[in-house]
């Protein structure tokens, strides 16, 4: 079978990328295709997966409009020349659209609510079958499909994650000592429209805080103002998880980092104006299960993370929570490589 991903972001090479192995080393074939965005091209070469790129992320909405077109177009030749007998990607409008417009059958995956809402009308209709976690609080139809997972677990399960702190050592991360790690993001996207996280004066906070218990790592997707720069990530983005498994903390405003924290069993701790009775369903799941603390003021937030930071049980309350998380919950891969060679058939 000639399996098509299509991939946006530096998440969806994570959560593709041991489907892609799998389906290789079971004698499929596997062709990728990719947006210029962020790390996402960088992932994708860490990890030798071949790929071709076929836009650039957009710095505008009209902007945004013409690279989606295009980018469809490119996509439909690529369908038609890979001989694609599935497109695989994460709620993407231009590869369910694509798909349909060359009769090739898609999976997509999704596990936000709020950008669902956003993308459906132009995601939903088009595609073959459509794959949310249990907990994902909208009803999508009859292509609607649940599994007792997160897409992180098709990175972070145990059967696929071994952190190796040898790398983390190589770039003078020292697993044995107390450190936290800080993402903040540039609230760029088009869901993100209306949407905040930490002021620069909280993270200020944060930092002067933190760095007096141990190292801080900074990870930002926009410019980092002068004041951190002295904290700036040292390891390569293929090693963010491996840092964030031994790492004693995690604060952000991002979405993403802040479940791959939780879900390793870091205590997490997560503030923007996403959080709340909206919120994403995954946050408020693994809040209750005490893997993550969400809390919308940044205050408020900075107060929390002095209380776990100073509570010497912290690291085993998430070690504990996170074994019991993940008794009921399964191997997300296995669920991507078994709806896409259903699909396909």
């Amino acid at each position: 079978m000639n399996v098509h991903f299509e991939v946006g972001h530096p998440a969806h090479v994570h959560l593709f990328k041991h489907a892609i192995w799998e389906l290789e080393a079971r004698g499929h074939e596997t062709y990728v295709t990719a947006r210029e965005k962020e790390v996402t091209t960088d992932l994708l070469d860490a990890y030798d997966i071949d790929y071709r790129v076929l836009s650039t992320q957009a710095d505008s909405t009209p902007r945004l409009i013409l690279e989606w077109a295009l980018r469809e177009l490119k996509l439909i030749r690529a369908i038609r020349a890979f001989g694609s007998d599935v497109v695989v990607s994460h709620l993407s409008p231009v590869a369910a659209q694509a798909a349909r417009l060359t009769g090739t059958p898609s999976v997509t995956f999704t596990d936000d609510e709020v950008e669902t809402r956003s993308l459906r009308r132009f995601t939903v209709p088009f595609t073959s079958r459509i794959c949310t976690p249990a907990c994902f609080e909208m009803d999508l139809g009859e292509k609607h499909r649940r599994y007792d997972g997160y897409h992180e677990l098709a990175y972070l399960h145990p059967d696929r994650f071994d952190p190796d702190p040898s790398s983390l050592r190589d770039h003078g991360v020292a697993v044995d000592e107390p450190y936290y790690v800080l993402r903040f993001v540039s609230w760029a996207a088009h869901h993100d429209v209306g949407r905040s996280g930490f002021s620069r004066e909280a993270k200020r906070d944060l930092v002067d805080y933190l760095s007096e218990r141990g190292r801080v790592y900074i990870t930002s997707e926009s410019e980092l103002p002068p004041y951190f720069e002295a904290y700036r990530l040292p390891v390569p983005p293929e090693d963010i998880h491996d840092l964030l498994y031994y790492a004693d903390g995690y604060v952000g405003d991002s979405q993403t980092m802040a479940l791959e924290a939780g879900l390793l069993g870091t205590p997490a701790v997560r503030s923007n104006s996403f959080v709340g009775d909206d919120d994403i369903s995954m946050f408020k799941e693994l809040d209750e299960r005490g893997l993550i603390v969400n809390v919308a003021d940044e205050r408020a937030a900075v107060a929390r993370v002095k209380d776990i930071a100073e509570n010497p049980e912290s690291a085993a309350q998430w070690d504990l929570r996170r074994e019991r998380l993940l008794a009921d919950r399964v191997d997300v891969t296995d669920v991507v490589v078994e709806e896409t060679l259903e699909a396909g058939r």
